[in-house]
């Protein structure tokens, strides 16, 4: 393995988050603040809890992977989609580095920016509400293997992208949408039977609902069942990025 190079790639993304320190960590952990001021402190008191959690503890797994889905979307997809917008794309394929490499390199990168906010936000909940986490090493494995796999679909969005437009299409009105409606402010089983249902075809509910697990015990879907959804998006996701270096698909176009 070329490690010099995916360092290099590596350190220059860092690099470039601490650059846009403002933009990539406090915005988001100041609009996640206002979830918990609202939702949390005002709204939570006077709701009930939720499977014996209090409701503003209830919503804090939501509003962590609601960030890292957004956040692992912009940071892997910009990340690759700014070289091709350059044009030096084609000194990074023309260099002595694999595909695997410069995938390590760019979503290595990305989903450790993801880590650490999804912490930061954690953090920043316990200010608002009591958070525990009954299962620490599967809420840390879950929190990666989401970063990592939503950092892979937002290589792939910043490969497929044309434009600054078609780079926000999809983490803006699919994955945003999907996740509101994907138990991020509610349980699912508080749903009508036929909507429960429906809500069982949105994938973002076994990844809430698994990572909620983690905090609280407390899942709608089986926890088996979440962790296998996220590890076939992850496989799938993989499978795309191969394909897109195997046959060149918008790199050297």
């Amino acid at each position: 393995m070329n490690r010099h190079a995916v360092l290099a790639i590596y350190r220059f993304e860092m690099s470039r988050f601490r650059r846009t320190l403002w933009q990539s960590l406090v915005t988001p952990v100041i609009t996640t603040s206002l979830y918990f001021v609202v939702f949390g402190a005002a709204i939570g008191p006077r709701m009930a809890g939720m499977d014996g959690v209090p409701y503003g503890a209830f919503i804090v797994p939501g509003l962590v992977m609601l960030a890292i889905f957004t956040e692992s979307l912009n940071n892997a997809s910009f990340g690759i989609y700014l070289p091709k917008f350059t044009g030096t794309i084609y000194e990074l394929l023309s260099a002595p580095v694999s595909a695997f490499e410069i995938v390590l390199a760019y979503v290595g990168a990305a989903a450790t920016k993801s880590v650490i906010l999804g912490a930061v936000i954690l953090a920043t909940a316990n200010a608002f509400v009591p958070v525990r986490v009954e299962h620490p090493i599967w809420m840390a494995a879950f929190l990666v293997l989401t970063a990592t796999t939503f950092c892979l679909f937002g290589f792939i969005l910043g490969v497929w992208a044309r434009s600054f437009e078609q780079l926000n299409f999809i983490p803006m009105l699919v994955v945003t949408p999907l996740t509101f409606l994907g138990g991020a402010f509610y349980s699912i089983d508080m749903l009508p039977p036929e909507w429960r249902a429906f809500s069982l075809f949105n994938p973002i509910v076994y990844l809430i609902n698994g990572y909620r697990w983690t905090f609280y015990g407390v899942s709608d879907v089986s926890v088996a069942v979440s962790l296998a959804m996220t590890l076939a998006f992850f496989a799938a996701c993989l499978a795309v990025v191969a394909w897109i270096f195997r046959t060149g698909y918008r790199l050297k176009s």
